[in-house]
């Protein structure tokens, strides 16, 4: 699954408009490599979905 990021650039975390590949969905929260190489929990209300979960995308409750 990939996310656009449509919230504000902040240094090392995030950029706006970039995409990210979701590796998990853990309670909601998206599981995202950042732009500092780590992987993170983020809301999914500052992203929008560009490709949808094929079905190999972990979701948790």
């Amino acid at each position: 699954m990939k996310a656009k990021y449509t919230g504000e650039t902040s240094f090392l975390e995030l950029t706006h408009d970039k995409i990210y590949e979701v590796l998990f969905v853990e309670k909601g929260w998206y599981r995202i490599v950042d732009d500092s190489d780590d992987d993170y929990l983020y809301s999914p209300d500052e992203f929008k979905i560009v490709e949808p979960n094929d079905g190999t995308v972990p979701i948790s409750d």
